[in-house]
């Protein structure tokens, strides 16, 4: 029997590897499919894959995945939030814990949105989030962007010291994963 392959949008390798882990359990076939969608700078981050996703149906046909992930602090108005990745690139980390350095509140959450398309311009949206606090220093080895950074609620570790499978069992990439996986399994196999 051939699987169905299932394209994932990204050039992001760390996205790929912690979403292909979940799809195997599904006993999904989930492909990275290297392209560099532009970054449009958005107000949310529905409109960032809305957008990403129309772009997406210019090359390649249904079924894929768009994701994108914002890091929400609430002391920062909800900064960087839909401009995580270029805050990121920009201040990194210590750029980050630099404008939190007098800020006693540190809660914040992560907040990924995927979207799947099943058919020419037919799409679902799912969205996640996580619940935690940023750290007071670059904690960890493991994990990507902001993981160093922040630690989930219930954990006194950051992301980046727990390992992708410990990562996605709590992760608002690892729950947004699972619900797609479990929507396209139960799709492909009516």
């Amino acid at each position: 029997m051939i699987k169905l392959k299932i394209y994932f949008i990204t050039t992001n390798e760390n996205k790929f590897k912690e979403a292909h882990e979940i799809f195997q359990k599904f006993n999904l076939n989930l492909e990275m499919l290297k392209y560099p969608l532009p970054e449009i700078q958005g107000d949310t981050l529905v409109e960032v894959v809305i957008w990403k996703a129309n772009e997406a149906f210019k090359i390649i046909d249904p079924p894929f995945i768009i994701e994108d992930t914002g890091l929400f602090i609430n002391k920062l108005n909800g900064f960087p939030g839909v401009y995580s990745s270029y805050v990121y690139r920009t201040i990194g980390l210590e750029g980050i814990l630099r404008l939190m350095q007098n800020i006693d509140d540190r809660n914040a959450y992560f907040e990924a949105l995927g979207l799947v398309s099943v058919g020419k311009h037919v799409f679902k949206i799912f969205r996640k989030r996580v619940y935690g606090y940023i750290s007071k220093r670059i904690k960890g080895e493991g994990g990507f962007g902001y993981d160093p950074i922040f630690i989930p609620e219930g954990e006194r570790r950051t992301f980046a010291e727990m390992s992708i499978t410990e990562k996605n069992k709590i992760s608002h990439r690892g729950g947004l994963f699972r619900d797609i996986a479990h929507y396209l399994k139960l799709r492909i196999t009516r």
